[in-house]
């Protein structure tokens, strides 16, 4: 039987980051994997919708080429086979990129499906083959797969998820997205401007409902701008053949709707992978399909914790890496290991126009016990956004007026997730608006922005 300190079951971006810290700390550590090195979110998720993304981009500049001086002899095609192609390309490198970083740090690999056998005791299965371990922390980080709506059973065929939805043999002529989070925002935007007709659907009363309802608000617009069909507050109820692909029936403001598509992507949540992992032979208790933790991603069991998306939200890939490092650290002892605030975790999502933001709402301010103060920059009072041609969006910046507490920070406009790590910057520095005003950012760039929206919430703004 091997014997480790600390052994990651899975090897997502919330495993192998948990078991490299492990390594760097002096532990004996070993991290189990039953699919790919990186995870979903490396191999099917984040990343290859990206690159996707980035295609689309490159695309839409194509398109709008004469407004930069780029005359073009004809129309620019999309060969979406090349772009799914170095998607792929992408995620291989990226993938072997982690299985350097694991041999680089002396980190044990093992391929095959684990189950805990209690007390530190864990199974590993491939190929027929059972190899007994034994641990003395172990780290369940074994992620989350797509939900399943009844009656909407992905087929790989005309219903997908998000893995077919990266890998089409063709581009959809109409497209249903069902679910108007992140991923499904995502793939509206990029298939809307690879040419086909998209309609998404959501059954909350707005797009992006975890983000601020201005911001939703405003992209709404841009999307409705580029022909995407959106309906909010709406029950999808069925589906049936029709002649042209799939007849998604849902329910909106009480009035039955239908629509064609020719494929329909699942987009509605996750649940956490919390199956035949053995858990009945320990105390860890599973609420609503995820890993019950304490602030510490401690579980009920005494030697093991749980990470990232099988541990509940915020699902976000940056989120299963810090909470890696949190939880290898407090197993280490560290006197600087510290909680996970997820206030001051950032969001963001890569449709166009990009969205980001950290921490609260404006409702959520104003729902609290703060005295509410809030700033808000167009980005077509900034000269690189007009610069670059993308002067629609705006940075909205949410304060304490009292104690000038940064509260939140939301955005949507061009590059905004690059631009989010300011803010969430300035919320771990415990920063206030004195500071951020005594800021010197640099000229001219997408950054200022930043600086005048904290500007504008004490009634300073400059340039608008």
């Amino acid at each position: 039987m091997d014997d480790y300190e600390v052994l990651v079951i899975g090897a997502g971006p919330g495993g192998y980051v948990a078991a490299i810290r492990a390594a760097q700390l002096g532990m004996k550590a070993a991290v189990v994997e039953r699919a790919e090195l990186g995870g979903v979110c490396l191999n099917w998720g984040c990343l290859p919708t990206k690159t996707l993304l980035r295609s689309a981009d490159i695309l839409r500049l194509a398109r709008e080429g004469a407004v930069y001086g780029l005359l073009l002899d004809s129309p620019p095609r999309f060969d979406l086979a090349a772009a799914v192609r170095r998607s792929r390309e992408v995620a291989g490198q990226l993938n072997r990129g982690v299985r350097a970083l694991l041999k680089k740090n002396r980190v044990a690999v093992l391929n095959g499906h684990a189950r805990l056998l209690g007390q530190g005791r864990v199974a590993v299965e491939s190929g027929g083959d059972v190899r007994h371990l034994q641990a003395r922390h172990v780290i369940l980080a074994t992620g989350a797969r797509p939900r399943v709506l009844a009656g909407f059973e992905p087929d790989g065929e005309r219903i997908w998820t998000a893995r077919e939805a990266m890998t089409p043999g063709a581009l959809p002529r109409t497209l249903v997205v069902i679910g108007a989070g992140a991923i499904g925002v995502e793939f509206a935007s990029f298939y809307a401007t690879a040419g086909s007709q998209v309609t998404l659907i959501e059954a909350a009363g707005r797009i992006l409902p975890v983000e601020d309802e201005e911001i939703s608000e405003l992209l709404v617009q841009r999307l409705r701008k580029q022909g995407i069909a959106i309906h909010t507050g709406a029950q999808v109820e069925g589906q049936k053949a029709g002649d042209g692909g799939l007849m998604v029936s849902f329910r909106q403001g009480g009035e039955p709707r239908t629509v064609e598509a020719e494929r329909v992507i699942m987009a509605v949540g996750i649940v956490g992978n919390v199956e035949d992992l053995g858990l009945e032979n320990t105390r860890v208790r599973v609420e609503r399909n995820h890993i019950r933790v304490d602030a510490w991603c401690a579980t009920d069991e005494p030697g093991v914790y749980a990470i990232g998306d099988v541990a509940g939200p915020p699902w976000l890939a940056h989120k299963a890496s810090h909470e890696g490092v949190i939880c290898v650290e407090r197993i280490a002892g560290l006197a600087e290991a510290h909680p996970l605030d997820p206030h001051s975790v950032p969001g963001c999502t890569y449709c166009h126009p990009q969205v980001a933001s950290v921490g609260l709402t404006e409702a959520q301010a104003r729902a609290g016990s703060y005295e509410v103060g809030v700033g808000r920059f167009p980005f077509v009072g900034n000269g690189k956004a007009l610069a670059l041609g993308e002067p629609e969006g705006l940075v909205k910046t949410v304060f304490d007026r009292r104690t000038g507490e940064l509260l939140g920070a939301h955005l949507i406009g061009p590059e905004v997730t690059e631009l989010i790590g300011a803010y969430a910057l300035a919320r771990t520095l415990e920063t206030t608006e004195l500071e951020l005003t005594r800021t010197v950012f640099p000229h001219p760039t997408l950054s200022e922005a930043l600086h005048e929206s904290v500007l504008a919430a004490f009634g300073r703004v400059v340039h608008v």
